[in-house]
């Protein structure tokens, strides 16, 4: 069996982008994603079982970069700033092409969920440095039974929550918080 090109793989996601920006998602499948790249077909499934895998390719690279993203634009001053920015943040990008990426994952949603664990996981280190950044968080509330990473899986768990759902605000959740830390 031939070694996978990871350059081919990139340019095969780049193109499957490209077509999902400009056609739609539904124009993205394996016979044009072959044809675009000047490869067999079955070059393509070596790389890709199906469509959904392409959508579950595209969308994890999608929540990597805004993750990055976020991580440089966060600028609130406190802890609680920052989740609010973080909200707003991934509740914009939700309504742009992550949320439809998501919602066309098919039957690929169960290994996506599973996916986006790390992507999770992600979101609570950052909440964690976070924490640990601001001064006005009390550093005598952690113990064995309540952990900072407890803590930011909590939130996470909530944040994510609340985005399914569409609240227009996380005011009181950031009250419940701060009551919390302060």
């Amino acid at each position: 069996m031939r070694k996978k090109d990871t350059a081919l793989r990139g340019i095969l996601l780049d193109l499957a982008r490209e077509t999902a920006d400009t056609q739609g998602l539904d124009a993205v499948n394996i016979r044009i994603l072959a044809e675009k790249a000047g490869v067999a077909t079955g070059t393509v499934y070596n790389y890709f079982s199906c469509k959904d895998e392409i959508l579950l390719a595209l969308t994890e690279e999608y929540w990597q970069k805004a993750l990055l993203e976020m991580e440089a634009l966060n600028t609130g001053a406190s802890f609680c700033e920052q989740l609010q920015e973080i909200y707003a943040f991934l509740k914009k990008r939700i309504h742009q092409s992550a949320g439809r990426l998501m919602n066309s994952l098919g039957n690929a949603e169960t290994a996506g969920q599973e996916r986006m664990v790390s992507m999770q996981s992600a979101l609570e280190s950052i909440f964690i440095r976070r924490m640990e950044q601001d001064p006005l968080v009390r550093r005598d509330i952690w113990t064995e039974s309540f952990t900072k990473k407890q803590f930011a899986h909590f939130i996470m768990l909530n944040m994510m929550m609340m985005l399914r759902t569409e609240a227009p605000d996380i005011d009181f959740f950031i009250t419940i918080i701060n009551r919390t830390i302060s």
